[in-house]
């Protein structure tokens, strides 16, 4: 978190000295935010870790972005289409989120995509109770929501 805080101040930084207070040098202020950390994150043990992050959080961006396209693709599909092909059903997905933030963000982004929705969390915080529009088969979806889990799980550790 402490890597994120400095890219930003580095990024307003550049912002304010530059005098361009636009979106675009926003986000060139940032770059060179994150390329300075990245040379100084060997003298700093606070960035450790931090270069590898923002990687993994656009990759994530990207691959949740074209998981909701596709979600929202298959339910206009079926809301457009006279025949409902949908075919709902609750399952039941262990979790490798241990925390309650966690298992609060991995709830949060099935619930964001359209079709799913987390009912509810096991006492013992193991199983994530899903409720699917779309219940065809439920070892892949079981599978598309554990690769899920496992790229937010990569932005914490």
């Amino acid at each position: 978190m402490t890597g994120a805080i400095w890219n930003l101040l580095l990024g307003l930084a550049w912002v304010l000295l530059s005098g361009d207070f636009s979106g675009l040098n926003l986000l060139v202020g940032l770059i060179f935010g994150y390329i300075t950390l990245v040379l100084i994150e060997p003298q700093l043990d606070s960035l450790k870790g931090y270069p590898a992050r923002v990687p993994r959080f656009i990759g994530f961006i990207g691959f949740f972005l074209k998981e909701l396209v596709q979600a929202n693709l298959r339910v206009a599909f079926d809301i457009v289409t006279p025949p409902w092909h949908m075919k709902p059903g609750v399952i039941a997905m262990p979790l490798s989120a241990r925390t309650e933030m966690e298992i609060t963000m991995v709830a949060n982004l099935i619930s964001l995509t359209p079709g799913t929705l987390s009912l509810d969390v096991s006492d013992d915080r193991k199983v994530l109770y899903i409720h699917a529009m779309f219940l065809d088969n439920e070892e892949e979806l079981r599978r598309n929501l554990k690769e899920m889990e496992h790229r937010a799980l990569e932005l914490f550790r």
